[in-house]
């Protein structure tokens, strides 16, 4: 782990993303003693805001600190899921197989190796998926198994919003392979909805519980989606894994007889598949890191086909293989998009323009958050897309008095309008107009 990630943060040397810049200043505006939602405009979930904001605390904007925690979550998964496959019978054999292939996985792509909110929620859903494993092996009639699937799903949930879609997942599998009963079926739901509720309460009581709905829960994710790496250039990176899988779920099914539960294992891990790819129909941000979810059912399809085949020439090229093309790769996709200078739509790349804004409190309508290198947010206006969504559609005096409140009680020094979206603003806000001097794409906020 430490070998295949040091040639990335060492040697290829990506940029920081234009999400973890995102991260880096939720955790600033919240230590601030600003609100997520009602302060701070963005969709990212309230307990990843919270790891975000802690981080901040302690260890200010240190991207180092970030990719530390990352590590310890991904081998949190890895040895969990190691340790699952064994305790539960998954394969014929106990091994370190399935913990070594998890370690390949995640070198696929260099921003799985982020601490973003898919790898935080993810690691939620394996704690639940562990707990499905022990009510399909076990058979048990408790309850305390079924509750931890639901509250272990619920937190996912309020990491990362697409994860909701393992709540159909939890009530499928429960049914046709668990054999939850209507009893542990209600159970597992309202564990399901506690977390929820629990950060229901606390905006409710901060008189922020409609802004939590409005900016997460039913925020509308698939209408603007933030294009920062093509489709096509996941699937390739997506591709070796891919392809593995299916070779150990064809051949390893097929080599070995199954035991009844591990039929049943098998028969979860296929659902958890398709569901885990369905998540990626809510990402409000195309890149490789919000299918993480998917190195589950890849460590378990592809640690099915090498524990299944005798050792032989097959087995060490399959093997070997393996090991080179992930993690090559994914290196080789980062070198090629460096070279070609294609990764501006994702990483922050700060240059001579971005030099206006240094040390200073600016508000930046744009895609470009290098703006953001070396000052401070002001504003509740985080998150571009949903700024311009909002502010595009305000057509009533509350919504526009709402909008001038929040700009004038924190006045950005610099305001960075590339699409006119501020401008057009301040056209119905003459009083707020007369702060500002523009200076072609830039609003400077005049001395008094």
């Amino acid at each position: 782990m430490l070998v295949l990630s040091s040639i990335y943060w060492f040697i290829l040397t990506p940029p920081i993303l234009q999400p973890e810049m995102i991260w880096q200043l939720i955790g600033e505006r919240m230590s601030e003693g600003n609100m997520m939602y009602r302060d701070i405009l963005d969709d990212s979930g309230p307990f990843s805001a919270i790891v975000y904001w802690i981080l901040f605390v302690l260890f200010g904007k240190s991207i180092l600190v970030q990719k530390i925690i990352a590590s310890f979550f991904l081998l949190l998964q890895i040895a969990y899921l190691n340790y699952l496959f064994n305790q539960y019978k998954s394969f014929d054999e106990t091994s370190y197989v399935p913990a070594f292939i998890g370690v390949i996985l995640v070198h696929l792509s260099f921003d799985l190796l982020s601490l973003s909110p898919a790898l935080m929620g993810s690691t939620f859903i394996v704690f639940a998926l562990g707990q499905l494993f022990s009510q399909t092996v076990l058979q048990k009639e408790g309850s305390d198994s079924v509750l931890l699937t639901g509250i272990f799903s619920g937190i996912a949930v309020c990491f990362h919003f697409p994860l909701v879609f393992f709540l159909p997942y939890m009530v499928v599998i429960g049914i046709i392979i668990s054999g939850f009963s209507f009893r542990q079926l209600l159970i597992s739901l309202s564990g399901y909805l506690l977390p929820i509720l629990i950060c229901s309460v606390y905006y409710f009581w901060k008189d922020a519980l409609s802004d939590f709905i409005y900016k997460y829960i039913l925020t509308f994710r698939t209408a603007d989606i933030y294009v920062h790496v093509r489709l096509r250039d996941i699937s390739i990176l997506y591709a070796v894994p891919i392809l593995f899988s299916f070779l150990g779920l064809f051949l390893g099914a097929i080599i070995r007889p199954l035991t009844v539960n591990q039929q049943k294992q098998l028969q979860l891990m296929m659902f958890f598949f398709v569901f885990a790819a369905s998540s990626f129909l809510l990402t409000n941000r195309s890149a490789p890191y919000q299918l993480i979810i998917l190195l589950t059912p890849f460590t378990y399809f592809i640690s099915m086909l090498f524990l299944s085949l005798k050792r032989g020439h097959l087995y060490n090229g399959l093997s070997i293989a393996f090991v080179v093309l992930v993690p090559f790769v994914g290196w080789g996709w980062l070198t090629v998009q460096t070279l070609n200078d294609e990764l501006r739509t994702y990483g922050v790349f700060p240059n001579e323009q971005h030099q206006i804004t240094e040390n200073k409190k600016i508000l930046v309508l744009s895609d470009d958050l290098a703006y953001f290198k070396n000052a401070k947010q002001a504003t509740p206006y985080l998150n571009y897309h949903l700024t311009r969504d909002l502010l595009g559609s305000i057509d009533n005096l509350h919504e526009i008095s709402q909008a001038y409140k929040n700009i004038s009680l924190d006045l950005p020094e610099v305001v960075v309008d590339e699409d006119g979206v501020f401008e057009a603003f301040l056209e119905k806000v003459p009083i707020l107009k007369q702060k500002f001097q523009k200076s072609g794409k830039y609003y400077l906020l005049k001395s008094k």
